[in-house]
């Protein structure tokens, strides 16, 4: 009896199966049978990619939207060498497996879900260089030059005569904008793919992103989920770490990673050369103006871009202090003070928080419905299967973990979300009735799918913990609703007329879109060109259509040559950061990158 992909299971193992549909996808392949080889695929298929076949994070969708990449991108893949890395798993029908092959240029690796009508969703990830592998394992360099030698220098000396040139006689190829963890991720891989790369940092110290913070913040994500490239946390780093905490491990991960590095240096223009390829970076570092001219800029200035800082009317007269939540000291100074917190974010809960504990009488004005989850909610149900300890204990690398987050298209991944988030509804729901009791506007999404969906298509709208939340539960701290309408000498007003007496204002009113920091540095008609950083184009609250179906010019080629954007949070940090610096390091090398599905603009508010 002859078996299609149409048939069923009959007497077939999930290893069978994934061999048969692997060899029929590569002989495709080789044959240049596109419309051969997207048939392989079930009508509602994804395939997402992230570089190997398009030198593009890219998802594609459907057989025509399959058939489509192939068309441009085979001729010069040669993609071959299909096979499994680990026994496939079935479950529900669906058969998973973890699978490796190699590109005319790269080693990759890759998943595949399958079902009986043919491959339901495909990752493919570049990993490596064939002929440019990273100096690890085997690979790592001697770090010793044994032997007698003239002339020899020390490690130190060498790492310092390093220092002394770049920028001055030796010209990075890459200029990374942003000192914190996205530019020092991106660093790290940059240095041992050994492309001349340079990050800077416009304060005093590496990690000074944190430290400088107000003294309660940490990380809200767990441990597991939030290592560096190459040098995870330790096994006794805490859960949330405190921010200090983080700070000092920024600040010595540059200095172990050999991180090319500068402080105090803040980037004052950059320009485009059209002509040359080369970009002009002017740089003030510690009173010192000096010209970078590198092949590629890397704006890392954080996710959310720059603070966005409303301007309501009376703002001038107020005579009490107001700032960003990005500028807030911390509370020591407002004991016994009138503190009105504008917004309900992250930091809003935050500040609102250690305002109360030190004595202020605080006030959060909720301007639209936030969404919130407990900490160790979050941990239990939604990330313990990829990262906890005990996805430690049942084999779960970190990378691996990265993978299984990446092979959900984003198209659906609202669908594995949504019950993730009806088992915390149900597991707290005494909580969250405390807390629509008290007036708290809560929400889980547009279709339910909570956190991290409102994460990546909006990247605000969320509070993880239940520190403040149960502050504002138990009424200790006030609610307001509604929006700001002006400020006089010692009140916010806000639009239906509440007056709130305030000798402190501070706005958690987030940030703007990345590229606000390209128009800043570069113009708005080169910001424009790019157009807008983050959300997928999903047509809910705050991501509007068109679909993109990733992440809006994040860490893939943009509409402007040589301009990249790189950010997110730490697991975003290092996972992407990967594929960023291969990017980058098949330009420095000369490899050709055609990109496949370059994003067009849509000029969206």
């Amino acid at each position: 009896m002859t078996q299609t992909l149409d048939s069923p299971a009959l007497e077939r193992s999930p290893q069978s199966r994934v061999d048969d549909w692997l060899a029929r996808f590569e002989s495709a392949l080789a044959a240049r049978d596109t419309s051969g080889a997207a048939a392989l695929f079930t009508v509602d298929s994804f395939w997402r990619d992230l570089i190997a076949f398009t030198w593009n994070i890219k998802t594609v969708e459907g057989r025509d939207g399959i058939e489509h990449l192939l068309t441009a991108c085979l001729e010069h893949t040669g993609a071959s060498g299909f096979r499994t890395t680990e026994p496939p798993a079935e479950a529900d029908g669906v058969v998973e497996a973890w699978i490796e092959f190699e590109t005319a240029t790269d080693l990759a690796k890759g998943h595949l879900r399958l079902k009986d009508e043919g491959a339901w969703t495909l990752l493919t990830s570049l990993r490596e260089l064939k002929d440019f592998p990273e100096p690890r394992g085997d690979l790592r360099p001697k770090g010793a030059r044994h032997g007698a030698v003239t002339d020899r220098r020390s490690w130190a000396e060498e790492r310092e005569l390093e220092q002394a040139q770049l920028g001055y006689e030796r010209q990075p190829f890459v200029v990374v904008i942003g000192g914190g963890q996205g530019g020092i991720a991106l660093g790290a891989r940059l240095r041992q793919l050994g492309v001349p790369a340079l990050v800077l940092e416009r304060n005093e110290r590496a990690g000074d992103s944190w430290r400088k913070r107000y003294k309660s913040l940490c990380l809200h994500d767990p441990v597991w989920y939030d290592h560096l490239p190459y040098l995870p946390f330790p096994d006794n780093w805490p859960v949330f770490a405190p921010k200090d905490k983080i700070a000092d491990w920024l600040e010595m991960y540059t200095r172990v990673m050999d991180v090319p590095y500068w402080t105090r240096s803040e980037v004052t223009s950059a320009s485009y050369d059209e002509k040359t390829g080369h970009w002009q970076v002017g740089v003030n570092r510690d009173g010192e103006q000096v010209v970078l001219t590198p092949r590629h800029v890397v704006f890392a200035t954080g996710m959310s871009g720059k603070p966005n800082l409303p301007s309501f009317p009376g703002m001038d007269e107020f005579e009490g202090e107001q700032h960003h939540s990005s500028q807030h000291p911390g509370p020591d100074a407002y004991a016994g003070k009138k503190a009105v917190v504008v917004g309900s974010n992250n930091s809003a809960h935050d500040i609102c928080a250690a305002l109360w504990e030190h004595g202020a009488d605080v006030t959060m004005v909720q301007r639209s419905s936030t969404h919130i989850v407990k900490s160790d909610s979050l941990m239990d149900l939604g990330l313990g299967d990829l990262y906890s300890e005990r996805a430690v204990r049942a084999g779960m690398t970190t990378e691996k973990a990265d993978m299984v987050f990446a092979s959900l298209p984003y198209r659906i991944m609202h669908e594995f979300q949504i019950p993730v988030y009806e088992k915390i509804r149900e597991r707290d729901a005494d909580f969250y009735e405390r807390l629509e009791k008290a007036g708290f506007e809560h929400d889980w999404g547009d279709d339910g799918s909570g956190l991290f969906m409102k994460y990546l298509r909006r990247g605000s709208g969320y509070y993880i913990d239940v520190g403040a939340a149960e502050l504002v539960a138990d009424a200790r701290i006030k609610l307001a609703h509604g929006q700001v309408g002006h400020l006089t000498r010692d009140t916010v007003m806000l639009s239906d007329g509440t007056e709130l007496a305030a000798d402190l204002v501070v706005y958690a009113t987030g940030y703007g879109s990345m590229n606000g920091w390209v128009a800043d540095l570069c113009g708005q008609e080169m910001a424009d060109r790019v157009g807008k950083c983050w959300g997928l184009g999903s047509d809910t609250t705050k991501d509007p259509g068109p679909w993109e179906g990733e992440q809006r010019n994040m860490w893939k080629p943009t509409q402007q040559p040589g301009l990249w954007f790189h950010g997110g949070n730490l697991h975003q940090s290092r996972h992407y950061s990967l594929y960023l610096a291969l990017q980058l390091k098949a330009r420095y090398e000369g490899i050709p990158t055609p990109v496949y599905g370059l994003q067009e603009v849509h000029h969206l508010s």
